[in-house]
């Protein structure tokens, strides 16, 4: 089965099964029955892309209820250390960090639930990296939590001093001023 549970409930890394010959390689990336047997249920309303350069790191991001939004990562160029936080009071993982390294080579996705808040690293020259959600982006209730949170201490793979954050994501709060919106259930 090409799905793997993690230690977070509801946390699931796919890794499809690639068909290799002389011309070069095929998988399947997204097969709706598939994901829907795994419990992965969309639907997805929305496909997001991004183009960054080495030592960027997006997040860590997520959207409060009803708004908040269910994804599907994957890597089209490059190398990335996806990152998420568990937000959901009550669940086992709460506040813990899972780390992942995405990248076009290895053609891993990463299904985050409703819940959590979610960022990565480059960590190759460039990277591309498309999500989809299961939900439409809404600016109000965009929230996000501070990347270098002391208490998360996550390993970005980054040296600080060549990090390229945005000056927006420099200013989102610590896990312990933000997180308590989500219940697990």
């Amino acid at each position: 089965m090409p799905f793997s549970t993690t230690e977070f409930p509801g946390l699931v890394l796919f890794e499809p099964i690639v068909f290799e010959d002389n011309r070069g390689s095929f998988f399947e990336c997204y097969n709706e029955r598939t994901f829907n047997e795994a419990g992965i249920v969309g639907p997805w309303v929305q496909d997001n892309q991004s183009s960054s350069t080495f030592g960027v790191i997006r997040g860590l991001h997520y959207q409060l209820p009803p708004y908040a939004q269910a994804k599907l990562v994957r890597v089209l160029k490059g190398k990335i250390v996806d990152v998420t936080v568990d937000l959901r009071k009550g669940s086992p993982t709460y506040g813990k960090v899972f780390e992942k390294i995405l990248s076009a080579e290895n053609r891993r996705q990463l299904y985050i639930p409703k819940g959590f808040a979610h960022g990565f690293s480059v960590i190759s020259e460039k990277a591309d990296v498309m999500y989809k959600c299961d939900a439409f982006y809404n600016k109000e209730s965009e929230k996000g939590i501070l990347y270098n949170d002391p208490d998360l201490n996550i390993g970005w793979r980054i040296p600080e001093e060549e990090a390229i954050i945005s000056d927006k994501d420099k200013l989102l709060p610590l896990f312990k001023d933000a997180a308590g919106e989500f219940i697990f259930q």
